[in-house]
């Protein structure tokens, strides 16, 4: 038997309304944050989780290397709250009315030099703890990943690196036998895979941040501060985010100390607090830590 219930329409408009507004209410409490890749396991382990129980608000990050997410940005092929790069550089891409004003702020709040993290398993680990890693890095056999130079910070400071690395170590050509061509596709990985891919045996060695190493627990040889560069960490708020103030509760969480606490257990170097662009436009209260911090 089929029962039938009628709704007088006043009440069924009522229904509908409130319907909307639970699910306004909803969308509004998610928080949208687009990250560099090297901070996935920062933030989907410790800062999302940690910022959903002290906000009440939803953490939905999604990661990528910091050129591929500004260009999405701008190409309006993804949406955000907040914006967290591996590299000022990035941020300044996005500013100004000819990069669609995406940007208009950015606060630099950590470091984390470049590594060669490595597989406890490959069978190059004596030779990486008895040779020096450049002459290791090119041995035949070796599989090593690193990112798109073109596409991701760490990429880039890798081509870094190994130009610093022929200098210190009077090696002229030292990088061509490392990797080949910057565009080597052999050894390209998405910034978001390339640790699973060193721990599943994939590869043997990858240029990593010290933050994915330390988070990973991936053994890793430190290079001298004289070749190894540094991802600086910024983060903003987007321009036209669908919810600006739960974007400014996770960036006054994230450089809180709360967010700093977790941002040291997970390897990562804390500055200051370090503002560039428009600070008129930066929310009361991420400008009120800003200010404490100097």
């Amino acid at each position: 038997m089929t029962l039938l219930i009628k709704v007088r329409p006043a009440k069924l408009a009522a229904i509908f309304i409130v319907t909307a507004l639970v699910s306004a209410w909803a969308a509004n409490s998610t928080v949208n944050v687009l990250y560099a890749g090297s901070l996935v396991n920062l933030m989907e382990r410790s800062a999302g989780p940690a910022f959903e129980q002290k906000s009440g608000d939803r953490f939905q990050g999604y990661a990528g290397g910091s050129n591929k997410v500004a260009n999405e940005i701008k190409g309006k092929l993804r949406r955000g709250d907040v914006f967290i790069s591996a590299n000022p550089k990035v941020d300044d891409q996005l500013m100004g009315q000819a990069n669609g004003d995406w940007v208009q702020w950015y606060i630099a709040f950590a470091e984390s030099p470049l590594v060669i993290g490595y597989n406890p398993s490959s069978r190059f680990v004596d030779d990486l703890k008895n040779k020096s890693w450049y002459e290791v890095l090119a041995e035949p056999g070796l599989k090593l990943g690193r990112t798109d130079p073109k596409l991701d910070p760490k990429g880039a400071l890798t081509i870094e690196l190994l130009k610093r690395a022929e200098v210190f170590y009077s090696k002229p050509g030292l990088s061509q036998q490392i990797i080949g061509a910057p565009d080597n596709q052999a050894q390209i990985l998405p910034e978001e895979t390339l640790v699973g891919r060193l721990q599943s045996g994939q590869l043997d060695v990858g240029f990593f941040y010290s933050t994915e190493t330390s988070a990973a627990k991936i053994p890793a040889i430190k290079l001298p501060d004289e070749v190894a560069p540094k991802a600086r960490y910024t983060v903003t708020i987007l321009r036209d985010a669908p919810n600006p103030d739960g974007g400014e509760r996770f960036v006054s969480f994230l450089l809180g100390s709360q967010g700093r606490d977790l941002l040291k257990q997970h390897g990562l170097e804390i500055l200051k607090p370090d503002l560039s662009g428009n600070a008129q436009a930066v929310p009361t209260a991420i400008r009120l830590i800003v200010d404490a911090a100097q």
